[in-house]
């Protein structure tokens, strides 16, 4: 199969709403092998493509069950990971801990670990997200206090650090958004994940 084809495949399977392993086979191939002009021009199209498809995609799934909008959101996050798009990648991946913290009250398997929260403040801040990150941090202590669980000097400071870290910069003006990611996480944002949600 030609790259041409590769691409259009990778594409019309997206269109189809085809989620799975191997679509994002399909789409870690066409990463592979490109010099640097012809992955960034790839990496810009495809971004383009996905961050359309992802916004409408999130408006169909409104009905669907938890575990099928956690799966179509893990394949997204998988998938703009790939591309490059940290931006989206982080965005959805807060989509899916929120809607997995609304739910967990009803399914405990959907709890967000305090060290989840955590791993994700960092990603955050290393990708200039601080508002979030700092909103990450204080869902981690809020996760050690509902669960009763002793929180360790190092623990206490590890969140105390990232939550300053992020507070630092983010009051600086130094936070990266865009459209696209802004309307994610944005908690007042039109898109209710979570709405008519079915176990």
């Amino acid at each position: 199969m030609s790259f041409a084809q590769s691409v259009s495949l990778f594409c019309s399977e997206i269109n189809n709403r085809r989620f799975n392993d191997e679509i994002l086979q399909i789409l870690k191939s066409l990463m592979v092998g490109k010099d640097v002009k012809s992955l960034m021009e790839l990496q810009s199209s495809l971004r383009e493509f996905m961050r359309s498809q992802s916004i409408s995609v999130l408006r169909e799934i409104t009905e669907k069950t938890v575990d099928q909008k956690l799966w179509v959101l893990e394949f997204f996050v998988r998938a703009f990971a790939l591309i490059g798009d940290m931006e989206s990648c982080l965005a959805l991946k807060y989509e899916a801990l929120l809607l997995r913290e609304i739910k967990s009250s009803s399914c405990q398997r959907l709890q967000v670990s305090y060290i989840e929260w955590l791993n994700f403040a960092e990603q955050l801040i290393q990708n200039g997200f601080y508002s979030t990150a700092r909103q990450a941090c204080e869902n981690a202590m809020l996760c050690l206090q509902k669960d009763d669980v002793a929180i360790s000097r190092k623990i206490d400071k590890r969140i105390l650090r990232l939550e300053d870290h992020a507070v630092q910069f983010a009051g600086s003006g130094s936070e990266k958004f865009s459209q696209h990611s802004a309307l994610l996480f944005d908690p007042t944002r039109t898109i209710p994940l979570d709405a008519g949600c079915r176990q």
